[in-house]
Formats: structure tokens, C-alpha cells, sequence
């Protein structure tokens, strides 16, 4: 390896600018692998009984733990029923629902249906969230269409002197 190249067996440097998201999402990786440790250790399981309860292997759940890894929502999903905690749970903890505000949450009633199948949860979850995407991203440009700031420029007329 030559001095110019990057040593693959470091972690980058954290980025110090960019959008504040890009320092967010480790934090909030290490918080999930946190409260998943503290689940696991309430629960008296030890990292290699969870991680066969689950499905998952060691080393990868080990990673999720240590925040090292963003696991999947169905990953989320076989590491919940594992807990005997609602996925529900993780899925807040992991960033992928908003935590409840008290309002009508149509995902909540989704993921609690037990006449649906995980796989057919995890298919209404991708449809509605693509569905709220998209409309959220459609309300932002009608927003920013009927802001004072973005109308047209205004024109110049001549007036007879």
C-alpha cells in the first residue's frame, strides 16, 4: 500500500460539513445497537442466544450492536420478535417511524395487523411511505410556488412620458 492510497482498515474521518444528516445517522445507529444491548441484557439473552433467535449471525448482530451496521427493517423485524418487543420498537429507534404524536398513524395499524404477513406488512410499509414521500415532496413545491419570495419577476412597463 503507498502513502497516497487510504488504509482500509481505518475509519474515515467524520465529515464537518455537508448536510446535517451525514453526522446524524452514526448517532443514531450507536443509539439502536445501544438500546437493542440494553433489550437483549434486560431479557437475559446472551449476544449468541439473540442472534439464533433471530435468524441473524453473531459477528452481525454483534455489528448492529456496536452501531457498526444499519440493519434492515426485516432484520429489525426477526431482532424484535427475538425481544418479544414490537418491531414497532426498533423501527422508531431506528429512524423509520416517527416517534407517536398522538395522531391517526396508519403504520402502527399496519405493523399491529396479525392478520397480515411480515411479508406483506413489509410491502404496505414500502407503499405507504413511497405514497408519503411523494406527497410531501409535492406540498414542499407548492409551498415554494406560492411563497412571496419565488413568484415571477416583476416586469418592467413603460409608462408615455
Amino acid at each position: 500500500m503507498t502513502p497516497t492510497e487510504p488504509n482500509p482498515h481505518t475509519e474515515p474521518e467524520p465529515h464537518t460539513d455537508g448536510p446535517p444528516f451525514v453526522k446524524e445517522l452514526p448517532e443514531r445507529f450507536n443509539e439502536l445497537g445501544s438500546f437493542i444491548r440494553e433489550q437483549r441484557s434486560g431479557a437475559r439473552l446472551s449476544l449468541r442466544r439473540l442472534s439464533e433467535l433471530a435468524g441473524i449471525s453473531n459477528p452481525y448482530l454483534s455489528q448492529i450492536e456496536r452501531g457498526l451496521r444499519r440493519p434492515s427493517a426485516e432484520i429489525l423485524q426477526q431482532i424484535a420478535k427475538a425481544l418479544r418487543i414490537s418491531a414497532e420498537t426498533l423501527y422508531v429507534q431506528a429512524g423509520i417511524l416517527e416517534k407517536p404524536d398522538g395522531s391517526t398513524d396508519l403504520a402502527r395499524y399496519i405493523l399491529s395487523d396479525h392478520h397480515l404477513t411480515e411479508e406483506q406488512k413489509q410491502a404496505l410499509m414500502r407503499i405507504y411511505l413511497s405514497f408519503r414521500h411523494e406527497n410531501e415532496d409535492a406540498a414542499e413545491a407548492a409551498d415554494a410556488a406560492t411563497s412571496p419570495d419565488s413568484g415571477p419577476p416583476p416586469v418592467a412597463v413603460d409608462t408615455p412620458t
